[in-house]
């Protein structure tokens, strides 16, 4: 059996270790206590999550999700410093079922002396699903208390059964003022960094949120030992890579997208395109900019034309594929369609709808008639039974109810009269006119 610790820097402890003087720069300025993590005082804060949870010295297990290097794996160390548990690190990368069945026989022994285990699982989301069902019966048991993290929504990458059991937090890239904080600590340890007050803020917009990447690229700039200051051209040509001239307080990252967002809201294609040249031209992360043409087609078009999305998806592969700038190009297709298509937020505001409902009732079984019976005892107690098959029905619709009993129909998506949405209102005021036909039959 592998050991469980051999690549693992942090073996079990009660607490941080202190980093070795040849670390990297990230791991020498890991947080010593909560209140030096950056960026994520809503659950770290005294009304936070993770802060109430410290404060009453009681510990749920817990799913820490967000970007890269935002602090996950720190909060976990920390958090068993904390309560004073012994922590454990895994990583599903390089962890096995061996080195899992391992941790939880330590873990026994050490709960049977009175020690408690906190098991930090990073990339929970790479353990299949029967690997992720190994770990209840000791979240159940309080053999651990697992705090696992993740980069993919937990929704789809964790099964029902585990999230069930663990609260899952958010967590949020970290943001400039942040991030300058994260930057003033690296230069308390190592002195001042070579960059002029344009290139300092143009090094923190380039990290996009990841700490980790801010702290990286500082440490690239302590070891060049540069002796003039340089600018925001002279950085992005030192670190071959282009750098964000925004002005923080008026034509920063979020001001420019913000202008980009409500440009493309308001079909205006000769202004979306002014918002994203001054983005890219500054050096926005070009992977940034289509994120958001993304949730734009799903938020502002949604299913006015469908197709704002396929565009979308197919920009972000051309660029995948070709890079800059040749790839920009299928960046501006994509902005330009999503500028010219017609806007309806109906599924944005459909989504907003049904999950409040789902939160509210989701408890309520649906009805029996639609539920499949598997076995004998299921179609005994009446699973299935009078279910209407649309397709045997008079133009394919059954009209059938498919409403929890307790509960009446909701209408959560209201189509526009504009686009595709046009046609899809059509059909569902025709099948809703069908449905009333057919009820007083």
């Amino acid at each position: 059996m592998a050991d469980l610790f051999a690549d693992d820097p942090h073996p079990p402890s009660s607490g941080p270790d202190e980093p070795r003087d040849d670390a990297p720069l990230a791991d020498r300025l890991r947080p010593r206590t909560l209140a030096e993590v950056f960026g994520q005082e809503h659950l770290t804060g005294p009304d936070g999550a993770i802060g109430r949870m410290v404060a009453a010295d009681n510990l749920s297990s817990m799913i820490l999700w967000g970007p890269p290097g935002t602090g996950k794996t720190s909060i976990a160390r920390l958090l068993a410093d904390a309560v004073g548990m012994r922590f454990v690190a895994v990583s599903a990368v390089f962890s096995g079922v061996a080195d899992l069945k391992k941790a939880f026989a330590e873990a026994d022994k050490m709960a049977s002396a009175g020690q408690k285990t906190l098991l930090f699982v990073d990339e929970i989301h790479r353990f299949n699903r029967a690997q992720q069902d190994g770990f209840l019966p000791f979240v159940e048991r309080g053999t651990v208390t697992l705090v696992g993290a993740t980069t993919e929504n937990p929704s789809f990458e964790l099964n029902a059964a585990l999230l069930s059991r663990a609260q899952v937090l958010i967590l949020e890239r970290i943001d400039h003022a942040a991030l300058g904080r994260l930057l003033e600590r690296a230069e308390a340890l190592e002195g001042s960094l070579p960059l002029d007050a344009d290139a300092r803020d143009a090094l923190i917009a380039s990290a996009d949120g990841d700490g980790r990447f801010l702290l990286n690229q500082a440490e690239t700039l302590y070891n060049a030992q540069i002796d003039a200051p340089l600018d925001p051209a002279g950085l992005g040509k030192f670190l071959q890579r282009r750098m964000a001239v925004y002005d923080k307080d008026r034509e920063g990252h979020y001001n420019l997208i913000s202008a980009l967002h409500k440009s493309l809201r308001g079909s205006d294609p000769q202004a979306a395109l002014y918002y994203l040249a001054r983005m890219l031209v500054a050096g926005e992360e070009p992977l940034y900019v289509l994120r958001r043409l993304v949730r734009f087609a799903s938020e502002d078009i949604g299913l006015a034309d469908p197709q704002a999305l396929t565009q979308c998806l197919a920009a972000k592969d051309a660029y995948d594929f070709l890079g800059s700038p040749e790839g920009e190009l299928a960046i501006v297709q994509a902005c330009l369609y999503c500028a010219t298509a017609p806007k309806s937020n109906a599924a944005y505001a459909a989504q907003k709808a049904a999950w409040k409902s789902a939160k509210e009732t989701g408890s309520l079984m649906p009805p029996q008639n639609i539920l499949n019976a598997p076995t004998q005892l299921m179609k005994e107690v009446g699973y299935g039974k009078g279910y209407a098959y649309d397709h045997d029905a008079d133009e394919g619709f059954s009209g059938a109810n498919y409403w929890p009993e307790e509960m009446e129909p909701q209408t959560y998506y209201a189509p526009v009269e504009r686009g595709f949405e046009r046609k899809v209102r059509e059909r569902i005021a025709y099948w809703d006119h069908l449905r009333q036909e057919r009820k007083h039959v």
